[in-house]
């Protein structure tokens, strides 16, 4: 989302620096620009996406960001998902408007906690196709993409090593439509501090980094390494260290892949920062009449027993108060 955010920014700069002039209305040739900002997910039990327009106006364009009604249509738009299985029209999927209250401060430029957004329930298929039309009266905004496919974890195969002294593997087979593969390791642990009764449960998120398929047809064979003694230094980091008498105990550890569509993985290549000193930024979108990126992922997850000498390793080698957890 926030590539998105600073995608739509500079959309906000181009029109405004563009607009300059000595000798003409600086605002008469306003323009309605949207902009689209969705991906589909065939397991996902809700559908968002994020459709508003670019805006301008004398003043500070950072100002008018924090308005609502800056980037917000009014009321809503006509936007609706329509696939096509087979060469079969599948039914049309309208998305209705909802608000929600959890955006951050710091999340982006733009207004929060509320931020208005297009969603549906219906079921994604991902044996189709689907296009996006918005629809505002006078011009509709357009987008197709394929769905990512399922996809699995080949190794591990039953639990996860942190004990091993070489770099141990995490494998699996690309999606069909996936292009690039996010892999996340989170470690679940508890904490049972002195005097309570109450158990605290708690994660450390480990990005192990990403990985491209060189087609999109699915079954390219890929993999990332780690080091076990990485994962013992992290989790050294994140611990309280002032904390006296606190007993620990390991959870389970998920291994999460998220494969992104060809579309979206061309998105987040041309928004990466960029060392270079040239200072224009090239701009990718898929939307037809409109800016921003439609596509898809598929997002799966696999959760392993740590080996026994890893949890051995974490109670006997680390002064951190972990203890085998009792067997019930």
């Amino acid at each position: 989302m926030l590539r998105f955010f600073k995608f739509v920014t500079s959309i906000i700069l181009f029109l405004q620096l563009s607009s300059c002039s000595t000798d003409v209305d600086n605002y008469a040739d306003y323009k309605d620009v949207t902009i689209v900002y969705g991906l589909l997910e065939s397991n996902a039990d809700t559908t968002f996406m994020k459709i508003t327009k670019a805006f301008l106006g004398p003043g500070n364009a950072l100002l008018f960001a924090q308005n609502p009604d800056s980037s917000n249509y009014p009321g809503k738009v006509i936007v609706q998902l329509k696939g096509v299985k087979n060469n079969i029209d599948l039914p049309v999927i309208t998305l209705d408007t909802i608000t929600i209250k959890n955006k951050l401060a710091g999340d982006s430029i733009f207004y929060f906690p509320e931020q208005k957004l297009y969603y549906t329930t219906s079921a994604i298929d991902q044996n189709a196709e689907y296009t996006l039309v918005v629809n505002k009266g006078e011009q509709e905004i357009t987008a197709k993409t394929k769905l990512v496919q399922d996809f699995g974890i080949t190794l591990p195969i039953n639990r996860i090593n942190f004990a091993a002294t070489a770099a141990t593997t995490i494998r699996w087979n690309s999606a069909v439509n996936g292009k690039r593969h996010e892999i996340i390791l989170i470690f679940h642990y508890e904490e049972l501090l002195p005097g309570s009764a109450d158990t605290v449960f708690k994660t450390l998120q480990w990005n192990l980094g990403t990985k491209s398929a060189d087609y999109l047809t699915g079954g390219q064979q890929l993999e990332v390494s780690y080091l076990g003694d990485n994962f013992y230094s992290r989790l050294q980091q994140q611990l309280d260290a002032s904390a006296l008498n606190v007993r620990r105990f390991a959870g389970l550890v998920d291994i999460i892949i998220s494969a992104g569509g060809e579309s979206l993985s061309t998105y987040i290549d041309v928004n990466a920062p960029n060392n270079s000193i040239v200072q224009e930024v090239p701009q990718y979108s898929n939307i037809d009449n409109g800016f921003g990126i439609f596509s898809s992922r598929k997002t799966i997850k696999r959760s392993y027993r740590m080996t026994v000498q890893s949890e051995l390793k974490l109670v006997e080698n680390f002064n951190w108060g972990f203890e085998l957890k009792p067997v019930p």
